[in-house]
């Protein structure tokens, strides 16, 4: 499966810099253990943040941001078989949540509810 990590990573940190990388690391931390399950982890910001940097934005929260950010999720999760759901309050986590039950994927809340892929 494709597994989107999903959990805060602006939330809470007032845009401080060091604080959204030490969320990203958060999520990062849980891609391991996926991929040690024989999935194949995804973080919507691996994929948001090149293309926001590379389409000329400036800071956290530009117009641009807004408009790449959390669509990215959404794009990921039409090609994703399951979210992980980290802990933290996060407005995007908790709408890939939402999306993930309208299309019937699950949602796990910990690593160890993850199968093992056979």
């Amino acid at each position: 499966m494709m597994i989107l990590i999903a959990g805060p990573y602006r939330s809470g940190t007032g845009d401080d810099p060091a604080r959204m990388e030490a969320n990203l690391k958060r999520l990062e931390e849980a891609s391991w253990p996926i991929f040690a399950k024989g999935h194949v982890p995804m973080i919507g910001e691996w994929v948001a943040l090149p293309i926001w940097h590379t389409a000329g934005g400036q800071s956290v929260g530009d117009e641009l941001y807004d408009h790449i950010l959390h669509p990215t999720a959404g794009r990921l999760l039409q090609h994703c078989d399951a979210v992980l759901r980290l802990p933290g309050e996060s407005k995007g986590a908790e709408n890939d949540v939402r999306v993930a039950r309208e299309r019937g994927i699950p949602v796990y809340f910990d690593i160890a509810e993850i199968p093992d892929h056979a």
